[in-house]
């Protein structure tokens, strides 16, 4: 690896995965003075995603303390624990955050050595890229409304369900557009079962077009969902 300048600058990059059947949501990827440094170390790997980016500033992957966290930083498209990740633990020193002691379980590529980011640039970093939409695709933008809709509804809670994902669904790379769609957005949810019965599950694949604007298309399936007991209508699906 290049040695590293005394204080280095955190970007934060939204990119939706080659792989994205792994995980169709965009991963938030740190670069280091404008290198993709965790690139160079862990290639097969991708960085936490956009849904971990969510909720209060001090549960954000990245976020630091003045107590050391060691965290994994990338992560294959299997699992860590069959091809690896690669670990770093990171704090705060005073008016600095320090990334150190890293570790890849992967391989033996040479690893970083310490970086230290001005604490103010890498916090207000980690804030900008928690609020950036500006990566959104329509598929994006539709699951994430509507989940929240669905969340804040209580509506299925009332029918004895609870929702458990709502995630983009994204048009097949290389096939031709006139084949194609738009993708879509999936809803899956399920009973909440009597103890010693295994609750059924349920899900919806949810059409998204490009004609209309992503808010008006997830109010109106947010209220094609809650009109009715949202069983009507689902797949029913294995647990």
């Amino acid at each position: 690896m290049t040695e590293q300048p005394a204080i280095s600058t955190l970007t934060l990059r939204h990119r939706i995965p080659g792989d994205w059947a792994a995980d169709p949501w965009a991963e938030v990827r740190p670069l280091v003075d404008g290198v993709d440094v965790l690139g160079q170390v862990h290639p097969a790997g991708l960085a936490l995603s956009c849904r971990h980016w969510t909720g209060p500033a001090e549960t954000w992957p990245l976020a630091v303390t003045e107590e050391p966290r060691r965290i994994m930083i990338t992560e294959p498209v299997c699992t860590a624990g069959c091809c690896g990740a690669l670990f770093v633990t990171m704090r705060r020193e005073g008016g600095e955050v320090v990334w150190d002691s890293w570790e890849n379980t992967s391989d033996m590529n040479a690893l970083p050595g310490v970086i230290r980011f001005d604490a103010a640039q890498y916090e207000a970093e980690l804030a900008r890229a928690a609020a950036d939409r500006g990566w959104e695709e329509p598929v994006d933008t539709v699951a994430r409304l509507l989940e929240g809709a669905l969340l804040d509804s209580g509506w299925f809670e009332r029918w004895g369900c609870v929702v458990t994902a709502v995630w983009p669904s994204r048009e097949e790379p290389d096939t031709p557009e006139e084949l194609g769609g738009p993708g879509g957005v999936e809803v899956e949810f399920r009973e909440i079962g009597a103890p010693g019965k295994r609750p059924r599950s349920y899900g919806y694949e949810l059409p998204v077009t490009h004609d209309r604007p992503p808010e008006v298309q997830a109010r109106r399936l947010a209220a094609r969902i809650l009109a009715d007991d949202p069983r009507k209508g689902a797949e029913i699906r294995e647990p």
